[in-house]
């Protein structure tokens, strides 16, 4: 079974494969065909969930099978949940990680209580219907400064206690076996997986 993934990030692409293949699921993750072809869809949501359900069911239309769109980032409490659904245009629209990161640095400078998660929602739509959403969320705090050469986006500033390093200190078959997104694809491979027992049900 092929699923399409909807997402121009390596990073994500990599890590969605990788834990595909560790949770042992006979289901391949591929790109959409020609994404960056397709128009972007514009992400108005205010929540992961309303901007993941967004972009699934735009995107499904253009796949010739199911695919799975994820808005996913970080949530500092010390400033009030930012980035949140800004994580990756936090500095500005096309910020590199390097430049988000800078900033909560920034906003941080000082603050005793660094307690943050990351978030991910993924939805699952076929042909412009949508199917299900899954739910994933780490939690941790935050460095006061970066830590690792691994991952991608905020990862080298996040400290996972039970880890006792940052995410970006680890690598990523170990990220994935607590990370908000392997999680959240977890959750999702399961239900393709018995999506045919299902049917046959029905």
């Amino acid at each position: 079974m092929i699923v399409y993934c909807a997402t121009t990030n390596p990073g994500k692409l990599r890590e969605f494969r990788l834990a595909a293949e560790r949770l042992g699921y006979k289901i391949a993750i591929a790109p959409l065909p020609e994404m960056a072809s397709i128009p972007p869809v514009e992400e108005t949501g205010e929540t992961f969930k309303e901007n993941a359900i967004q972009k699934a069911i735009y995107y499904s239309a253009h796949a010739p099978g199911p695919l799975f769109a994820d808005d996913s980032g970080l949530e500092v409490d010390a400033l009030k949940g930012e980035p949140g659904v800004r994580s990756a245009r936090f500095a500005g629209e096309g910020a590199t990680d390097e430049a988000n990161n800078r900033l909560v640095l920034e906003k941080m400078r000082g603050v005793a209580q660094r307690t943050a998660r990351f978030v991910c929602v993924i939805a699952l739509a076929e042909k412009g219907r949508l199917l299900a959403t899954f739910h994933g969320v780490v939690e941790g705090e935050i460095l006061e400064e970066p830590r690792g050469p691994n991952g991608f986006g905020y990862d080298p500033l996040f400290y996972y206690q039970p880890f006792g390093c940052s995410f970006g200190e680890v690598s990523g078959e170990r990220k994935l076996l607590v990370s908000h997104r392997g999680q959240a694809l977890g959750r999702l491979l399961k239900f393709l997986s018995d999506r045919p027992a299902r049917n046959r049900k029905a």
